[in-house]
């Protein structure tokens, strides 16, 4: 595969939008609790995938990339602080989002010989060629950029659009709103003719002041994170922690569940338990259950090996009073069952263990508290052996990303790149069909090939 950037850009917000008139001209928005959390993580990328097989490099110079670029720049109006960036004053406590509209967001536009069919396929895929296809997002101690776009051509094939966004400003579901808001656009624009304007779910709030949440959890946290330096003059380094070297070796599948699939899941887990358990059976907890225990046998290891099982909660509507469901940042914190082992998992009943852990995570949400949850991380953090095995979830059923259409038709595929840094597992909608999921994953080769095996093995009647 031979990638070659043809062009990096900077796209500002439009100044020749009626929008424009009415807009702020500069926006400063401090991190809450809740944005500090991954003020120190890897960004989240992620890939959209468009076939369109008459596409030419004439074509995507004269129609396609003006038309994006054109419509991002007006969309940058409803969403500024993505041109901006996160800067830390020294007279501050925490940092904070700045952006104008003389800021700007990069987009590398390139080309490439890949297949497209390919890499915008289920089946294994290097893990490096998938890579190439999302921006560096820069930062440094003192700035870090809120996100990066790159726009790849695949001649005669399709194209497909890499963001890379920082975590501590777009959680899954303001990505979402974004990219879909950028396509909403896009797809409306007609020749000369502009539409700047957003439906009420996709136009964001940016008020801070409808997160609420004890006072002095911010310095808590920060604490913490100070904590775990070891280079403790680089607390207040808006610089990521090193991410990991991606191997030749590691691949790239995408799995599926039919919503037949689930709900023959469902079904074992109410004929495998005793009749007076009471199970929280979503498609995200029989999904993931399901996922986990094929993982951990796939990764072999000994039975009494530490695990941590867990994913990210959206506490918009879980806050009291609850935030606006448009709330502009993240909004989203870890919950976990931080003292299992693997010999758990890969038992018999290994699939239904899993599936209590998750339904009593997601039950005793409703029940505690932001600081509660918050303290229970910390203890659970502390109590993590270097050896632990990590089971973590990306993205969502709810995110609804394959109605993304920029004027050429739904994605093809989506895929969240940055799983290859932490070992978690992707989940999206099914793309044409209601009910199902997509999973993600990556890992190295002779791992996945034992994973895809239990993982269709199982769904076998016996």
């Amino acid at each position: 595969m031979a990638l070659k950037v043809t062009e990096i850009a900077r796209v500002r917000p439009a100044t020749d939008s009626v929008l424009s008139r009415s807009t702020v001209d500069s926006v400063s928005l401090h991190l809450t609790f809740f944005d500090l959390m991954w003020i120190r993580f890897h960004p989240v990328e992620r890939v959209f995938f468009y076939r369109l097989t008459e596409l030419t490099r004439e074509s995507f110079d004269s129609v396609v990339l003006p038309k994006l670029k054109r419509s991002l720049s007006l969309v940058l109006l409803h969403y500024i602080p993505l041109a901006g960036r996160i800067t830390w004053d020294p007279q501050e406590s925490k940092p904070s989002i700045v952006a104008s509209r003389n800021d700007a967001v990069s987009v590398t536009v390139a080309e490439t010989d890949a297949d497209f069919d390919h890499l915008s396929g289920d089946e294994q895929r290097q893990e490096t060629e998938v890579r190439e296809l999302v921006p560096e997002l820069p930062a440094s101690d003192d700035s870090a950029s809120v996100v990066s776009l790159q726009i790849t051509l695949f001649p005669n094939q399709g194209f497909c659009i890499g963001m890379t966004a920082h975590h501590s400003v777009l959680d899954g579901k303001t990505a979402s709103m974004f990219i879909k808001s950028w396509a909403h656009i896009c797809n409306r624009e007609r020749g000369s003719e502009v539409f700047d304007s957003l439906p009420d779910d996709l136009s964001p709030c940016f008020d801070r002041t409808v997160i609420k949440y004890p006072t002095g959890l911010d310095t808590k946290m920060l604490e913490l994170l100070s904590s775990i330096l070891k280079d403790k003059s680089k607390a207040r380094s808006l610089k990521p922690l090193p991410g990991r070297e991606i191997s030749s070796e590691v691949v790239r599948v995408t799995l599926e569940l039919t919503r037949e699939d689930i709900e023959k899941l469902r079904e074992r887990v109410k004929n495998e338990s005793s009749s007076q358990d009471y199970y929280h059976l979503s498609t995200f907890v029989v999904t993931y259950a399901y996922v986990w225990t094929c993982m951990v046998k796939a990764r072999g290891g000994g039975a009494d090996t530490s695990a941590c099982l867990g994913f990210v909660a959206d506490f918009r509507d879980r806050l009291n009073p609850p935030s606006p469901a448009t709330y502009f940042g993240s909004c989203v914190f870890p919950v976990g069952c931080y003292d299992a082992n693997t010999g758990a998992f890969s038992e018999e009943n290994g699939f239904i263990t899993a599936v209590k852990i998750l339904s009593d995570l997601v039950k005793r949400l409703g029940s505690r508290g932001i600081e509660e949850i918050f303290e229970e991380m910390v203890e659970g953090a502390r109590r993590l052996k270097p050896d632990t095995k990590l089971g973590s979830v990306a993205g969502s059923t709810r995110l609804g990303f394959y109605g993304s259409d920029f004027g050429w038709g739904k994605p093809v595929k989506v895929e969240v790149v940055s799983i290859d840094q932490n070992g978690a597992f992707s989940l999206a909608e099914r793309r044409d069909e209601t009910g199902g999921v997509e999973i993600g994953l990556c890992l190295e080769k002779s791992e996945m090939e034992k994973l895809v095996s239990f993982f269709r093995n199982g769904l076998t009647p016996k």
